[in-house]
C-alpha cells in the first residue's frame, strides 16, 4: 500500500487508508482518495511451494463535491498507476484495473458528496 500511496500522492492527490478520518470532507479538505485493500495473499512460487509471489486487491474510492470531481480524481488515479510500482526488493507488475462502479451520491453525509470505487489487482514477485 506504501507504492500504491506513493504513487498517487506523487499525483497530487490525497489519500487516506481505511477511510477518511472524523471531519474530513472534500468541503474542508478537497477532493481525496480512500484505500480499502484486502490483506494480499501469497502465492506458491514453483512446485517446491516457495511462497513468496504476492497478490492484493485495493479498492479506490475516489470522493469529491461534485460528480465532475469525483471523475477528476479517479482519472487522476487511474492515470498514476498506470505505471509498474516501484517496491524495494521486488519486481512488480503495473496494477491491473479490475472493475469500477458508475459515480453515486452519498447524501448520509453533509454536505452531500459523490463517490466512484475502482479496483486494481496488485501482484510482485522478489527480484
Amino acid at each position: 500500500m506504501d507504492a500504491v500511496t506513493a504513487a498517487l500522492t506523487s499525483a497530487g492527490l490525497t489519500v487516506y487508508l481505511g477511510g477518511a478520518p472524523a471531519g474530513v470532507s472534500p468541503t474542508a479538505t478537497g477532493p481525496f482518495v480512500v484505500l480499502y485493500p484486502e490483506p494480499g495473499r501469497v502465492q506458491a512460487a514453483s512446485l517446491a511451494d516457495d511462497r513468496v509471489d504476492f497478490s492484493a486487491v485495493v479498492q479506490l474510492t475516489c470522493v469529491g463535491l461534485t460528480a465532475e470531481q469525483a471523475m477528476s480524481v479517479s482519472d487522476r488515479a487511474t492515470a498514476a498507476l498506470s505505471v509498474v510500482l516501484t517496491v524495494t526488493g521486488r519486481a512488480s507488475w503495473k496494477p491491473e484495473s479490475l472493475d469500477g462502479l458508475p459515480v453515486q451520491r452519498d447524501d448520509d453525509v453533509v454536505p452531500p458528496v459523490f463517490y466512484a470505487p475502482s479496483r486494481y489487482r496488485l501482484r510482485s514477485i522478489p527480484s
